[in-house]
């Protein structure tokens, strides 16, 4: 029993990875819908990994003094981490909902390969916010605290996939989305707990006294929560439900919206 439980956490940590990231891992798992709703448990791990590969190169960056380049790098690497898979969602969704068009037609419409003047228009802002956010910490950064917090961000913003996921239903037959059906609250539940675990460790890890640690988590996890709110509720209205891209979507935005919060909180107190 106790065997079987640990190799099915383990698929779906594994699930989650491949998925999730463009990180290699050479073992094979059943994508099939109970390891996906378990492997949403693990997202949130899934952008510990993103968190910590990028966080680290930031560190590094930081040491040539060039806030500008080492922000595109940064971020470069970072859209690199995942293969481009989120923002390419961001961008698919920009230009279904963006289009004015019915329910329907917005759907065939982010299905298509092609990327169109929404898609491109969206991308821009998103990258130039992502980017203006990062640059501000490369300036304000003194010593490794910063980036060691700035690992955070992928973490909540993966934790609200999952619960986009498990609450919202699928917006058309098939796809990404519908192979999550398995997906209960109580699975999220269970990736709160490990993001909130996470978060405490590296803010920890960071130099943070308790007090500061549960004001910069509850900040952070709260910006990457109501952003993915506004999207959910809105894209649901509009499509009839989310689907793979829209999820993508809403990670793009939280982890912009956990950027903003960190840079926020430096200028408050924090570095």
């Amino acid at each position: 029993m106790v065997g079987r439980t640990l190799r099915n956490s383990m698929n779906g940590l594994v699930a989650a990875i491949q998925l999730l990231t463009r990180i290699p891992f050479p073992l094979q798992v059943p994508f099939d819908p109970p390891t996906l709703a378990r492997s949403i448990i693990s997202f949130p791990i899934a952008g510990l990994l993103i968190g910590v590969l990028m966080s680290g190169s930031a560190y590094l960056l930081d040491l040539l003094n060039m806030p500008l380049l080492a922000a595109a790098l940064t971020l470069g690497w970072w859209i690199a981490l995942t293969g481009g898979l989120h923002l390419d969602g961001w961008m698919d969704t920009a230009d279904g909902v963006l289009s004015g068009r019915s329910r329907d037609r917005m759907l065939d419409i982010m299905k298509d390969s092609r990327v169109g003047a929404m898609g491109v228009i969206a991308a821009a802002v998103l990258l130039l916010v992502k980017f203006a956010a990062l640059t501000t910490l490369f300036e304000r950064a003194d010593g490794s605290a910063v980036w060691i917090m700035l690992a955070v961000g992928p973490v909540w913003s993966r934790w609200w996939m999952t619960a986009a996921i498990a609450h919202w239903p699928n917006a058309r037959e098939g796809g990404m989305g519908a192979m999550f059906r398995d997906a209960k609250l109580r699975h999220v539940a269970a990736a709160l707990i490990v993001a909130i675990i996470i978060t405490v460790l590296l803010f920890n890890c960071a130099g943070l006294d308790m007090s500061k640690v549960w004001i910069a988590l509850i900040v952070i996890a709260a910006s990457a929560s109501i952003v993915g709110l506004v999207l959910a509720v809105w894209l649901n209205r509009k499509l009839g439900g989310l689907t793979g891209d829209t999820y993508g979507a809403m990670n793009e935005a939280a982890e912009a919206a956990c950027l903003i919060a960190l840079c926020v909180l430096g200028k408050l107190w924090l570095f």
